[in-house]
């Protein structure tokens, strides 16, 4: 099981496609107490993986607190971050804080079209050197890589990059129109390129030693099965959103992803524990009573469709089929 923090919405970087629209600190955000006391929560509710992310999490002066808390209780910490922080000390202070991985976003190899995007001129020179600040100190680290229809091209090459550079694994964001990525409904990959550049990331984890995992593309489960590909076995389930997985946003508030803004509950309110238990949405998500091609697709348990498409493009219907789908398209043929 796996919840991610974001642990504020302060950040260093304007990045385009940010759901959380980040950049200024909100009001209300977890003090270091609340902080400690969600963890808690955290580790009662029975997860194992904490994700720190934000926002920038490392903007956070308290991190290391944090970080050796929940390593305390027997989470497993672990980091979503835009890496430019992370100098060597930045890097051994984590990792003897606890830290078992982080995730550094790179979303080009052409270094002036991540600094556009990330909208920083030191970008990308400062995230690799992240990178080798990790490798250096021992600290593993993975790739994470935000698909959109200018850089689809390089996804492969980048994959290859990420093997290159001691990187432990290549995770393939497919991101939801929300926050400031809304535009990206204009420039997402359509839904037949979707389904073949899931087929070509598939094909791509034969030949690397590495693991790919596309993201809030639950549909590269059922892919990999067709193509007779190993995937890694943590990769049980494409969506895992409110079965498996949540969020918690820097103010407290409780949802099943991050591009999903139906609340469970908030945490200033109610013990994390008992919302992850009772809320309705979980409840509702726990049914998996799919409509639509979802709920009659033979792929149904290993996959589920994306809960946060199928709200998005259904009304706020979170069992709607995820319309994003070549496979269910067929099924209605």
């Amino acid at each position: 099981m796996i919840v991610s923090w974001m642990t504020t919405n302060q950040c260093n970087l304007t990045c385009k496609h940010c759901y959380q629209d980040a950049g200024n600190q909100k009001e209300a955000e977890l003090t270091t107490e609340e902080g400690k006391k969600l963890i808690d929560e955290i580790a009662r509710a029975g997860f194992k993986i904490m994700i720190f992310s934000g926002g920038e999490p490392l903007m956070r002066p308290d991190i290391y607190e944090l970080v050796a808390y929940a390593a305390s209780k027997g989470l497993r910490p672990v980091f979503g971050t835009n890496g430019m922080l992370i100098t060597k000390e930045v890097a051994q202070k984590l990792k003897d804080a606890g830290a078992m991985a982080m995730g550094i976003s790179l979303d080009s190899l052409d270094e002036a079209k991540h600094n556009e995007f990330r909208g920083h001129p030191e970008a990308f020179a400062r995230t690799v050197q992240g990178m080798k600040n990790c490798k250096e100190v021992g600290l593993p680290f993975q790739i994470h890589t935000t698909i959109m229809d200018w850089n689809k091209s390089e996804i492969l090459d980048i994959i290859d990059f990420a093997v290159e550079m001691g990187a432990m694994a290549e995770y393939i964001f497919f991101l939801i129109p929300v926050g400031r990525g809304v535009y990206i409904e204009e420039t997402a990959v359509e839904v037949m390129e979707y389904e073949n550049l899931l087929r070509s990331i598939m094909e791509k984890q034969k030949e690397v030693p590495i693991a790919i995992k596309p993201t809030c593309a639950p549909q590269f489960t059922r892919v990999a099965k067709q193509l007779g590909v190993d995937i890694d076995p943590r990769f049980t389930r494409g969506c895992l959103a409110g079965l498996t997985y949540c969020i918690i946003s820097p103010t407290g508030k409780v949802r099943p992803c991050a591009y999903m803004v139906e609340e469970a509950g908030d945490v200033h309110e109610q013990p994390f524990d008992e919302i992850w238990k009772n809320a309705d949405v979980f409840q509702t998500l726990r049914t998996q009573a799919y409509k639509g091609t979802c709920g009659k697709c033979g792929y149904k348990t290993i996959c589920g469709g994306c809960r946060a498409r199928s709200a998005y493009y259904h009304d706020g219907d979170i069992l709607q089929e995820d319309s994003y789908c070549a496979f269910g398209k067929q099924l209605t043929k």
